[in-house]
């Protein structure tokens, strides 16, 4: 049974499992984004993910509740008027989505790491309060300012892997992934020695071509 929703609007457990994903948004990126590109697709003011957050249909955001009618008329009947009676909208269907990785994730690793990242929110203390404190909206009163108040994601490889460093002991817990590959994905994030190439490359429209060229297939 689908559990994001209860009776319409999204569940406690979903909102859990949210905190979560997002207390450990940090080091995730070490398995979804492995390489310098990856970062430059995570800058500000793009539509992308790098503030942590979660929201509805909220392109901006870190986790995204799409398509959720919450508290809003059947959508299927409006645009299916000649349609007699109710049609059914399916809550097995609802889904939220971790808008963070791109190409270049390790993705086994990355499925193991959220996993755990689910159930460490369906554990933790607070988790609720902490989902309630990290949601935002664009239409909401001040909502330029609390995006301000929110942590950010890191912007290179290496503050990947020193977010990676900062919460190992999290997924080595009951050795589900070994000591000796966290090392190796710290290793490899900090051999890329990328901190502040955004800012370097940011008006070399040829460096950030030649950047993506030459690691565009690694992952």
């Amino acid at each position: 049974k689908n559990i994001v929703l209860n009776d319409g609007t999204l569940s406690k457990e979903s909102k859990k499992a949210i905190a979560g994903v997002l207390d450990m948004a940090p080091s995730l990126t070490a398995f979804g984004n492995t390489n310098p590109s990856s970062y430059f697709r995570l800058v500000p003011h793009q539509e992308a993910p790098t503030t942590i957050c979660w929201g509805f249909r909220n392109r901006a955001v870190l986790v995204r509740v799409p398509l959720l009618w919450d508290h809003a008329e059947n959508m299927l009947n409006k645009v299916n008027e000649r349609e007699p009676g109710l049609l059914p909208v399916s809550p097995d269907k609802q889904t939220f989505e971790f808008r963070v990785p791109d190409g270049s994730a390790n993705v086994h690793m990355l499925i193991a790491a959220l996993t755990l990242a689910v159930l460490h929110g369906l554990t933790m203390d607070k988790g609720l309060e902490q989902a309630e404190a990290l949601y935002f909206s664009p239409t909401e009163a001040n909502s330029s300012e609390k995006l301000k108040s929110f942590d950010v994601l890191p912007a290179s490889c290496v503050a990947s892997a020193a977010e990676l460093r900062k919460q190992r002991g999290f997924y080595e817990h009951g050795e589900v992934f070994p000591g000796e590959v966290i090392d190796r994905i710290i290793s490899k994030l900090e051999y890329y020695d990328d901190a502040g190439l955004i800012k370097k490359l940011e008006r070399n429209v040829d460096g950030m071509l030649e950047l993506v060229d030459r690691y565009f297939h690694c992952g």
